[in-house]
């Protein structure tokens, strides 16, 4: 997992939260948690077609959105890689 965010203060306020897989080819992008519109995206990649259409994933704060990634991914990114090798 990639965790870069940019703060202002206390506040988080840009952020990219990647699941990248280490295979023969190379890193690939599992999926991928941002604010790159001003507001929490989760973006998933398939094997196949990469990268998918965003979604919004959590309707809090920057901050909030980012630590729900991360902990998204912790517990979820067995499941979320067996989905992309799927794909």
């Amino acid at each position: 997992m990639r965790v870069q965010f940019t703060t202002q203060g206390r506040d988080v306020v840009d952020y990219a939260v990647v699941l990248l897989l280490d295979t023969e080819k190379g890193l690939e992008t599992i999926r991928v948690y941002d604010s790159a519109h001003g507001h929490n995206e989760m973006h998933r990649y398939t094997r196949s077609e990469g990268k998918q259409a965003g979604t919004p994933f959590h309707s809090g704060t920057l901050g909030e959105g980012m630590r729900a990634a991360i902990e998204e991914i912790e517990s979820g990114y067995r499941q979320m890689i067996e989905g992309w090798e799927g794909q």
